[in-house]
C-alpha cells in the first residue's frame, strides 16, 4: 500500500484524489494546496488530512506524491520529492522553462526515483489500441500521423495569461502523442498560428488556432491541428496512414444512438471536455504509476518524455515567430 501526498486540490487534483481513493494499492494520506479550504474539503472527502508542504514532504510514510498544482510549482515540488526519496507523478508540463526542466531531471535522476509525467492520452483505451495495432504491423510501415485536438471553448483569459501559451499548454499533449506514435524524434518542424476565436488572446501574445507539421529522419510525417473552439464539443481524433492501410480512433460520445430522417442522420455530440473524455485514461494512468512503483520499474511515460514534448513546443513557438521551419534542439 503506497501512501500518497497530493499537491493541488483543483479540478485535476479532484480527479486524481478520487482515483487514489478507489485504488486498492494506494492511500491518499495528505492534501496540500495554497487554498486551505479547498485542501480541507478534498481531504475530508477522501479520508485524508490537509497539511502544509513541509509536513507532507517530511513524512517518511509518504512513498509517492501527485503534483497537480499550478505549473509554476511543478519543478520545485518534483525536486523536493526527489530529494525526499519519493516517487513522483507530475502533471504536464514539468515547467515552462527547459533550463528548469533540466535542473529538475538532474535531481530526479540523481535520486533514482520513478517519475511519471501526466500525458494521460497515452492511456486512453482507443488510442492505446491504435498504437498497439500499429506496432503489430496491421497497416504496414507508418507514413503519416494526423492528430486533431480541439477544445469546446476558450479557457478564462486569466488562465491563458499564465499558461505558457497554446503550444506549451495545449499542443504539448499532441507533441507527446506524435512522438509516441511515430516511434522517432521529429528532426524538422513548421508551425503557424492565428487568433480566430478571440482577439483578446492576441493581446496576451498568444494564439488560439494552430497547425504543426513535423518530419522525422526517416521521412515519417505528422500533422497536428488545434483550436480553442469547437462548438460541437471536445474533438479528439487520431489517424495513422501506413503502407498497407489506415487506422483511425474517433471521438467518444455519450451514446451510440443515431436518429435518421429522410434526408439526414443525427447522433450525439462528442463528450464535452477532457474530464469526461479521458475519465478512463486518468484511472489507467494512475494504476500504471502505482504498478510501476510497486514493481520497481520506470513508468512508460517519464521525465524525459516531458522534456522532449517541451522541446517541440519551444521549436513550434520559434517557427511561428520566424515563419521558418525549425530543427528541434
Amino acid at each position: 500500500m503506497i501512501e500518497f501526498a497530493q499537491f493541488g486540490a483543483g479540478r485535476i487534483g479532484a480527479i486524481h484524489a478520487a482515483t487514489l481513493a478507489r485504488s486498492e494499492g494506494a492511500r491518499l494520506r495528505y492534501v496540500v494546496d495554497v487554498n486551505a479550504r479547498a485542501a480541507q474539503l478534498l481531504a475530508d472527502r477522501h479520508g485524508a488530512k490537509a497539511v502544509d508542504r513541509d509536513a507532507a514532504m517530511g513524512d517518511p510514510k509518504v512513498g509517492a506524491v501527485v503534483i497537480a498544482s499550478s505549473t509554476d510549482t511543478h519543478a520545485d515540488l518534483a525536486i523536493a520529492a526527489a530529494r525526499a526519496g519519493k516517487a513522483i507523478f507530475c502533471e504536464k508540463p514539468i515547467d515552462l522553462s527547459l533550463a528548469r526542466v533540466d535542473a529538475c531531471l538532474k535531481e530526479v535522476e540523481k535520486a533514482r526515483v520513478p517519475m511519471l509525467v501526466g500525458f494521460n492520452r497515452r492511456f486512453d483505451p482507443s488510442f492505446k489500441a491504435l498504437r498497439d495495432r500499429l506496432g503489430a504491423g496491421e497497416v504496414g510501415t507508418l507514413e503519416q500521423v494526423i492528430i486533431t485536438s480541439r477544445d469546446p471553448g476558450l479557457p478564462p483569459l486569466e488562465y491563458l495569461k499564465v499558461s505558457g501559451g497554446q503550444f506549451r499548454d495545449m499542443t504539448i499533449h499532441d507533441f507527446d502523442m506524435a512522438r509516441w506514435l511515430l516511434g522517432e524524434e521529429p528532426v524538422e518542424l513548421y508551425a503557424t498560428g492565428s487568433c480566430l476565436v478571440d482577439p483578446k488572446v492576441g493581446q496576451l501574445g498568444d494564439v488560439d488556432s494552430v497547425m504543426v507539421v513535423m518530419r522525422t529522419a526517416s521521412g515519417k510525417l505528422a500533422h497536428i491541428n488545434n483550436s480553442r473552439r469547437a462548438v460541437y464539443g471536445y474533438d479528439q481524433r487520431i489517424e495513422v496512414l501506413g503502407s498497407k492501410g489506415m487506422l483511425r480512433a474517433g471521438n467518444r460520445t455519450p451514446t451510440t444512438v443515431e436518429r435518421a430522417g429522410d434526408d439526414w442522420v443525427a447522433s450525439d455530440k462528442p463528450l464535452h471536455f477532457f474530464l469526461e473524455r479521458y475519465a478512463e485514461a486518468y484511472v489507467a494512468e494512475m494504476d500504471h504509476f502505482i504498478d510501476s512503483v510497486n514493481a520497481g520499474k520506470a513508468p512508460a511515460v517519464g521525465a524525459r518524455d516531458g522534456r522532449q514534448a517541451l522541446v517541440l513546443a519551444e521549436a513550434a513557438l520559434q517557427s511561428m515567430k520566424t515563419g521558418a521551419a525549425v530543427k528541434p534542439a
